[in-house]
């Protein structure tokens, strides 16, 4: 029983550890110097936490396609900005500007905006803008 207990009180003082390094700062994966812009058509949204993620194939200089994983905020700070599970749509054109990943893979997060392709823009910075839609 004691062994028991003890298992249990040693796996509740690591989950608040193990929780905070499930979690990664912005500055760990993202160069905020680095900032970048593509034109492209969105292929994929998750619409899930800890951060909204969608993809959108965009064509470099040469005309090869790419596909971007970009990152947003979490779903709850989205919702409270405007945002909905349909303000992005599968195959809808999007221009995004992004702060490009550390690791130099395909990857960025779009705390700038996202410009739809009836011309709005919605944000998707950390509370310092307000997202733009018209409903």
């Amino acid at each position: 029983m004691k062994l028991r207990l003890s298992v249990f009180a040693i796996a509740g003082l690591l989950c608040p550890v193990m929780q905070a390094f499930a979690h990664h700062s912005f500055a760990a994966e993202y160069d905020e110097k680095k900032v970048m812009t593509i034109k492209g058509v969105v292929t994929k949204l998750e619409w899930t936490n800890p951060h909204v993620r969608f993809y959108v194939d965009a064509k470099d200089e040469k005309g090869n396609v790419t596909n971007w994983d970009l990152e947003l905020m979490s779903v709850n700070t989205l919702t409270r900005a405007g945002w909905d599970r349909h303000t992005l749509k599968v195959g809808e054109p999007v221009t995004v500007t992004f702060y490009l990943a550390k690791d130099g893979t395909k990857r960025g997060n779009a705390r700038g905006s996202v410009q739809l392709a009836n011309g709005q823009k919605v944000f998707a910075g950390d509370g310092a803008r307000t997202v733009e839609l018209n409903r």
